[in-house]
């Protein structure tokens, strides 16, 4: 299967968006130190992130790797295959994007990238950029970028929660 769109990997710059696409870029503050970043990379590596959300992740992988295929499953209804694009295993600086292939409502890339601050500061930024593909996505015009834009601030809420669980573990 190939991608819907053509700028596959674009996600990788930071705030790019090609024409006639809808930009997202949404940024929250996870928490701070070396141990919350290694928390947060590698729940977002391993799938644990959007698995704790309630999202179905279908992957015969453990972890995000180029050229992975995912279905991703939202309320148990719409099925949305995805391949990751690229990587990123940096000191400071972990993450992923895939990309959408046929049959995905939407059209386009999202990435979700840990990253450490030189103060020690831990964010999650997701960015994305996308466009309906399917009639109800088109249907639900701005409330469809909405839900796009709750679900990226609902996945900085849920690694927040699961690294100061894991503080508390301790």
């Amino acid at each position: 299967m190939s991608f819907t769109y053509d700028d596959v990997g674009a996600t990788r710059e930071r705030g790019f968006c090609p024409p006639g696409f809808h930009p997202m870029n949404v940024r929250t503050r996870i928490g701070e130190g070396e141990d919350v970043f290694r928390r947060a990379a590698e729940a977002v590596m391993t799938w644990e992130m959007h698995r704790t959300m309630g999202v179905g992740m279908e992957t015969a992988a453990d972890r995000a790797a180029p050229d992975v295929d995912v279905t991703v499953t939202l309320a148990g209804v719409i099925k949305a295959p995805c391949r990751v694009v690229w990587t990123v295993e940096e000191h400071r600086r972990t993450g992923w994007a895939y990309g959408t292939l046929a049959g995905h409502p939407e059209c386009g890339e999202e990435s979700f990238v840990v990253d450490r601050t030189g103060d020690g500061t831990v964010w999650l930024t997701v960015h994305a950029f996308s466009r309906a593909a399917k009639w109800y996505a088109r249907a639900g015009g701005p409330a469809t970028r909405g839900l796009q834009h709750a679900y990226a601030r609902r996945c900085g809420n849920v690694l927040r929660q699961l690294c100061e669980r894991e503080n508390k573990e301790y």
